[in-house]
C-alpha cells in the first residue's frame, strides 16, 4: 500500500484552498489537510473538533512561509477509529504524529495543539524531542505527569456532582447523550465555553453533572457564538454524525493508562522552545493557574506566555487574528522559522 494518498475534501466542508491526504500511521491511517510550503508546522485539534478548527491558521501560516498541516486525530473525521479503547493511549497519538512527519518526507516539525491536542502536542515534544523541535500549547498548559491517579483526583473534584471526565469514563454513557442530537449538543458545548455566549457566572459549572442529570442540561440553548457559523456547525456535526463519538471519548478513557505509560517522565520538563496562549475566561486557564506559574521549571524553553483577556476556550477560532500573529511571531523567532521565512521571501 502506498505511504500516502490523496483524499477528496469532505463534501460538507466550506471551500478552502487546502489539500487533503491520507497517510499511513501505526493505528491505521491519519487524515490531514495541508497548505503552504516551508518548515513543517503540525496542528493538533482537541475535543470535540477536527482539523477544521485550524481553518484560520492554515492560510495564515502558509502565507508566512510555513507548511501548515492540520490532522484529524485518530478517532476523528476521516482518520482511522480503532475499536480498542487502549488504542487511544498517549504514546499511540505520539506515534501518529511522528508517522505524519515521516509520511510527509520531513525529518522534523514544530507541533502546536489546542485542548486535548495541547496535551498530545506537549507529550509529543516530551517523548520525541529528536523529531519535534518546538511546541505551541493553546488553552491547556503543560502539567507534567505526577501526583495521584487521575480518575482518583477527578472523583474528588465534584463533591456531590460528577466531574465531566469521570462522566465520560463509562463506554456508551456519554455517547447516548450526545448522539441523540449531535448538532444540538455540539452547539451547546461550543456556546457554553465561548466568551460571548457562556453563562454569566462563567463556564465552570458546565463541567459538573448532578446525579441523574446530563452534561448538556446546563448548556446554553438557541444561540451560537460569534465565531461559529451555521455552515461551520454543519461541518462539525456532519463529521461526528458519520463517525459517532466513541473514538473522541476514548481519549478521556485513557487518562489512567497515560499516567502509567508516562511514569518514566514523572515531573519531566519540556526543554524545546515553547509557546502558551490561553483565554482569560477559559476554565482551563483558571483551574490550571498553578501549572502556568510553574512554567519556569516545566517549560524552561518558554519563549512567550499570553492570556487573551475576554477570550473563552476556542481561542484559535474566537480570536483568530491575534492567535495567528502570536503563532507566526513565535515561529519566526525559531531558527528553522527564520530560515524558512527567509527562503520564502517573508
Amino acid at each position: 500500500m502506498p505511504q500516502s494518498a490523496p483524499s477528496p475534501a469532505p463534501s460538507a466542508a466550506p471551500a478552502l484552498d487546502v489539500r487533503h491526504r491520507l497517510v499511513e500511521a501505526p493505528g491505521g491511517r491519519i487524515h490531514l489537510v495541508e497548505q503552504g510550503s516551508g518548515p513543517l508546522v503540525l496542528l493538533v485539534h482537541g475535543f470535540p473538533e477536527s482539523w477544521y478548527s485550524w481553518r484560520h491558521q492554515l492560510p495564515a501560516l502558509a502565507a508566512a512561509g510555513y507548511r501548515a498541516v492540520a490532522v484529524d486525530v485518530r478517532g476523528y473525521g476521516r482518520s482511522s477509529t480503532p475499536s480498542d479503547v487502549a488504542a487511544y493511549r498517549m504514546p499511540a497519538h505520539v506515534a501518529d504524529n511522528v508517522a505524519v512527519v515521516r509520511a510527509l518526507g520531513e525529518e522534523s516539525a514544530v507541533v502546536v495543539g489546542h485542548d486535548w491536542g495541547s496535551t498530545i502536542a506537549a507529550n509529543t515534544a516530551l517523548l520525541r524531542p529528536d523529531v519535534f523541535t518546538a511546541v505551541g500549547l493553546l488553552s491547556v498548559p503543560y502539567a507534567p505527569r505526577g501526583g495521584m491517579r487521575p480518575t482518583d483526583a477527578f472523583a474528588m473534584i465534584g463533591g456531590d456532582e460528577e466531574f465531566y471526565v469521570s462522566y465520560f469514563q463509562r463506554p456508551g454513557r456519554a455517547e447516548a447523550e450526545i448522539e441523540a442530537d449531535v448538532r444540538g449538543w455540539l452547539a451547546g458545548f461550543y456556546a457554553g465555553l465561548s466568551a460571548d455566549t457562556m453563562p454569566k457566572d462563567g463556564a465552570g459549572g458546565l463541567f459538573f453533572v448532578p446525579e441523574g442529570a446530563r452534561l448538556s442540561d446546563r448548556f446554553p440553548r438557541g444561540v451560537l457564538p460569534s465565531w461559529l457559523t451555521e455552515a461551520d456547525l454543519d461541518f462539525y456535526a456532519g463529521e461526528f454524525e458519520r463517525t459517532g463519538m466513541t473514538g473522541a471519548l476514548n481519549r478521556y478513557r485513557n487518562v489512567d493508562q497515560d499516567w502509567t505509560d508516562l511514569a518514566a517522565w514523572d515531573g519531566a520538563p519540556i526543554a524545546q522552545p515553547s509557546l502558551f496562549i490561553g483565554g482569560g475566561l477559559d476554565s482551563s486557564t483558571t483551574w490550571m493557574a498553578d501549572a502556568i506559574e510553574a512554567f519556569p521549571q516545566t517549560l524552561p524553553g518558554l519563549v512567550s506566555s499570553r492570556v487573551l483577556d475576554g477570550c473563552g476556550h476556542w481561542i484559535q477560532q474566537e480570536r483568530a487574528e491575534e492567535v495567528n500573529e502570536l503563532l507566526t511571531d513565535w515561529l519566526r523567532g525559531l531558527p528553522a522559522g527564520r530560515e524558512g521565512a527567509a527562503a520564502d521571501g517573508s
